[in-house]
Order: structure tokens, then sequence, then C-alpha cells
């Protein structure tokens, strides 16, 4: 397929239709796995599942399509090439693993799919009937996230790291990531600039053929965790074609309004929000500490206020739930039957 057969311009916002308007993402990966029995004490994190429980993978999946979500991403965020080979594997492993990836949340979406009736995901439109639409997103987490000493929360990969240095770094996980059979690719929990311009010239570069989100990690209101401006880091994501949305991740709730009102001064593309709990990840614990965070019924309680500021895609990052979710989606979708009255 080549760049240009799909419609990078009006992707997004032709789902977003499909969707009544508004869409609900996934909540928190390996939390989840954790609460169904997984260790992921780990330089791989999430991405040690798809070695050794890709079943675990599949049942967290299924919990948010059952939630309500539209999209959902895969277990690929801390899944690289460089990060397998250091536990042994082979390259070809490595890139079988990452096509893994999508193929699990494939089958999810289709078993999901197979198992709805029609008044649990089934829609009327124009006088018939439709299955909720949903997306597989490609994960692709920040070079911080490989090294897996918390630097995606910081943005400081020194002096040595340039711009070239990650797109060597990021190059055939993104070809096989955009070849796998997702339907777009989430560039998450970026920490600064110089990575979100690495994930631009990269896709140019490549040619790659199908959209792609860029969201950002904030520290505050107005700046990404490295302190670069969220104004700059959003304008790199504006200005390249095969994005389709430009959001905030990992970020704490509270912040996460007047990010929206920066990211909307500098693009028109749908904006996507899906922050963590609130509480603050400890890098050397490589732990999540309490604070006052966000309960679900909390959680949800910003969503009125992040529409009136522009986004229009919605979910939660880590320590989120399928309870988190779907307490969204019922926002969500109350909004769009009192729009439709």
């Amino acid at each position: 397929m080549e760049l240009g057969s799909i419609d990078m311009s009006s992707f997004m916002t032709d789902f977003l239709k499909k969707c009544g308007g508004f869409a609900v993402v996934d909540g928190g990966f390996a939390t989840e796995l954790e609460r169904h029995g997984a260790n992921l004490n780990d330089p791989l994190w999430s991405a040690k599942c798809l070695v050794t429980s890709p079943h675990l993978v599949r049942r967290v999946h299924l919990d948010y399509l059952d939630a309500g979500a539209n999209i959902i991403l895969t277990a690929s965020y801390q899944a690289t090439i460089q990060g397998f080979e250091a536990k042994g594997l082979s390259t070809e492993e490595a890139e079988g693993l990452l096509r893994k990836s999508v193929e699990i949340a494939c089958e999810a979406r289709q078993i999901y799919y197979d198992r709805c009736t029609k008044d649990s995901c089934d829609h009327i439109e124009n006088g018939g009937t439709s299955r909720r639409p949903v997306l597989v997103a490609a994960s692709v987490g920040s070079y911080g996230a490989y090294l897996a000493d918390g630097s995606e929360y910081s943005g400081d990969y020194g002096d040595a790291v340039t711009v070239e240095t990650l797109k060597d770094f990021h190059r055939r996980r993104l070809q096989i990531l955009a070849q796998s059979g997702a339907d777009l690719i989430a560039f998450e929990t970026i920490p600064n600039k110089m990575e979100a311009k690495a994930y631009a010239e990269l896709l140019e570069e490549e040619g790659i053929n199908i959209p792609a989100w860029f969201s950002f990690t904030c520290k505050d209101g107005v700046n990404v965790v490295s302190g670069d401006s969220i104004l700059e880091c959003a304008s790199i994501a504006d200005s390249c074609k095969q994005v389709v949305a430009v959001g905030i991740n990992c970020t704490a709730p509270r912040f996460i309004h007047g990010l929206i009102l920066s990211v909307r001064k500098v693009t028109s593309k749908p904006v996507i929000i899906y922050p963590n709990s609130g509480e603050t990840y400890d890098a050397v614990l490589k732990q999540w500490v309490e604070s006052t965070g966000v309960r679900d019924e909390d959680f949800v309680s910003y969503i009125g206020k992040w529409l009136d500021a522009g986004a229009s895609l919605f979910g939660g990052c880590c320590r989120t739930t399928p309870d988190t979710i779907k307490a969204i989606s019922r926002v969500l979708s109350n909004k769009n039957t009192t729009l439709k009255v």
C-alpha cells in the first residue's frame, strides 16, 4: 500500500464520526497485567508477557473492549529489538514478538466481535445495524522506556543522544509495526521535542503508510517533562502529514485542561488525552508512589471540561483500569445521547 491510499487528513475525523463524535481509548496495561498475576519486574516490563504469557495480554485487551474502548493499544510500548536481544533472543525472534503484539490485539478484537450480541455492541445507523468501531494502535514507547531507568519521565537522555541516534534506534521497530496489520502507530509518552522530531523525520523518510498519533508526557500545564514547551512539541506533530491526532498521556489529570488549550493553539488535528491516575512514578523504586491520586469516579468528572477545551479522544494511562474506561465510555455515551436529542 502506498502512502496516499489512506487519506491521512481525514482518517481520524472519519473514525470519530463513526464513533459518534468522541472515541474511547483503553487504560493502564502493565498494572492490569500485574492484577492478573504477571510479574513485570523486568527491563521488558509489559512486553515480557509477549514471551511468557500472551494469554494475559489478550485478556487485558478483551477487558478494555468489554469496558467500551474504541482503540486498544498493543503490548509493544517497551518491546524493542534491542531489549529482546539483551534478554538473549535473536533478531528474528525479537521482530516476531513485535508482530505478535499486533496479532494478539487483532485477535482480541475479532474475539470481541464474534461474541458480541446485537444489544451489547451494535447500534442503529441509517435504519441498519453496525458494530462499534475498534482500531488497533501499535504502541511505540520512547527511547527512555527502553532504558528502563525512568528517563521517559525526565526526558534527559544526555548529550550523546541525538536525533540521528533516536532514528537509528526506532527505525526497524517502526518498519515492522507499520507492516504488522495495525490500524495506526501510537507514539506514546514522548518526553522531549528531540524525540518528536526523530519520529516525524522517520515517518517521512520511511514513507510510513499508516496513520500515527503523537502523545507527550508533561510535568505541568505548559511543558513536557524535559522542560520543552508543549507548543513546540505539538507543532512538530502538526507539521507531519502522517500524524492524525496530537495529545497528552501519562500526565496528572490536573494539568490536562491547560495542555489541551495549548495543543489547540498550534493544531486543528483531533486531540487525544489519556492521563495517568495522578500518582507519581519513582524510578529508583520502580513503582508508583501513593499520592492523592484520582479515583475512577473522580477521574471522569474531568471529561466534560476536557471536551469543552477541545479534546475528542479519551482514555487512561498508568494505574487506570477497565472501570475507569467504562466510566468514561458511559459519560461520552450520555453526551452523544444528549447531542442527538
